[in-house]
């Protein structure tokens, strides 16, 4: 059983070797641990650091951002024949003690993806602001997946090989939200554990202010509604609009009957709009669900050609040994 700890990083040289000695040397159930750095574009000594500590390192040429970086260690992990993979951040957030219990639910086959859950209301340097937004991510992420993860923002998670070979992030923002709404939709059991921070070592460079924070994150909840739960969205939003433009029609008929209808002429226009609006935007909804729906069926195509690569490389394996 190998595991690999996947660290995303971005000129991290200061902060690197403080994690990489933070995680742990030997788990019981687990033969091999190895560490894999992916150097996002990074301008400092991040990989050179990285190789002399130890660990792989996969780079990209330039800045490309978190998801694009989890995203090229899931696939270097596999490549490297990752039975479990964890993903941790490079700035010594998360404490590697905790790792064991991350991935004691996969190793016991108990689920194929496990977050680590944070105190967010106990965290001291976390504003009220973000500490609300926390919670209404993960409110919004546990509706459109169907899991009950309490701290979706958390970056701090464990998957089996089945759940690395399955998830296929389309943010350019970050991975987080939307890997756990599709491993609820793709029927992968999600599981948490309870986990401690430590303190921070550095400003967030993920967003740079809360308002840049605010808004970032009301574009990827509605972006993650819009892309996974898009008939349901649309066809609320018709609902909405073409209720209203009704309303307004009922208005204007009311005052017609009543002899009072030329005063009211507004209403009628503004209910005619409306009505249709609505209309068509239930309409939109309809072809967004068959986009999804084709949507799904590429994503299974893709599934079966990784999972194919790994029995091949696999099987030439074993005829070389």
């Amino acid at each position: 059983m190998k595991l690999v700890i996947q660290i995303p990083c971005y000129n991290e040289e200061d902060s690197l070797p403080t994690t990489i000695a933070d995680l742990p040397k030997k788990i019981t159930g687990i033969d091999e641990i190895a560490v894999l750095v992916v150097d996002d574009g990074s301008t400092d000594d991040t990989a050179v650091i990285a190789r002399s500590l130890g660990a792989t390192v996969v780079r990209h040429t330039k800045n490309r951002g978190l998801a694009a970086a989890f995203m090229t260690g899931i696939h270097a992990a596999l490549a490297m024949d990752a039975d479990i993979i964890v993903n941790t951040d490079a700035d010594n957030q998360y404490r590697g003690e905790h790792i064991p219990d991350l991935i004691r639910p996969v190793l016991e086959k108990r689920a194929d993806m496990v977050v680590g859950v944070r105190p967010i209301t106990r965290i001291e340097h976390f504003s009220l602001l973000k500490k609300v937004l926390q919670r209404v991510g993960s409110a919004v992420v546990r509706l459109a997946s169907g899991t009950s993860v309490e701290d979706a923002p958390s970056g701090f998670r464990a998957l089996s090989r089945e759940a690395a070979l399955r998830i296929t992030v389309f943010s350019d923002y970050s991975y987080t939200l939307e890997t756990i709404i599709q491993c609820g939709l793709k029927n992968l059991v999600v599981a948490t554990v309870p986990v401690t921070v430590n303190p921070p070592t550095r400003p967030s460079r993920l967003f740079r202010s809360t308002i840049g924070y605010v808004w970032r994150s009301v574009l990827t909840i509605g972006r993650i509604l819009l892309l996974y739960r898009s008939f349901r969205f649309l066809a609320l939003a018709g609902g909405i609009i073409f209720t209203a433009g009704f309303v307004l029609g009922l208005r204007f008929l009311f005052y017609f009957f009543l002899g009072q209808g030329d005063g009211h002429i507004q209403s009628l226009l503004l209910g005619a709009v409306l009505l249709i609006t609505g209309f068509q935007t239930f309409l939109i909804g309809i072809i967004a669900d068959l986009i999804a729906a084709n949507r799904k069926m590429l994503e299974e195509i893709q599934y079966h050609q990784r999972r194919s690569t790994l029995i091949c490389r696999d099987e030439d394996s074993s005829r070389r040994s």
